[in-house]
């Protein structure tokens, strides 16, 4: 009886320690003071967990295109707003403006605040995001 109690204690530790090693710490890998605001076109997303992730093609400061990987938070922040993955879809190919905390190691990646897809919704990763 022991073994098994030792054992499935064993097991839940694992568990847990896989799930902590997963995840994140935001304000690590970006800088919540160093916004960007573009406009460009969302070219990808990928609505699963444990966060989003959505690329948008934008025209950067020497009028070259520049491709952001933005990172917001999981399907389920959203749900509970009304957001669906449905409304991302509706945008793909299409012209999003979005404000991001950007990477601290410069690349084109950064933490989602905020976005407006086509048609005027405004989507908010806040206050997870802010």
């Amino acid at each position: 009886m022991s073994y098994r109690i030792s054992a499935s204690i064993a097991l839940g530790i694992m568990l847990l320690a896989g799930v902590a090693w997963a995840h994140h710490n935001m304000s690590a890998l970006y800088d919540f003071n160093n916004r960007v605001a573009m406009t460009g076109t969302l070219t990808k997303f990928d609505w699963r967990n444990p966060h989003i992730e959505l690329i948008v093609d934008a025209k950067g400061d020497k009028d070259q295109m520049e491709t952001w990987t933005l990172e917001g938070p999981p399907p389920s922040f959203f749900r509970n707003r009304d957001v669906a993955k449905s409304d991302f879809e509706g945008a793909f190919g299409k012209s999003v403006s979005f404000e991001a905390s950007r990477a601290r190691d410069g690349s084109k990646a950064g933490l989602l605040r905020t976005m407006t897809l086509p048609g005027g919704k405004v989507v908010s990763a806040c206050p997870q995001n802010c």
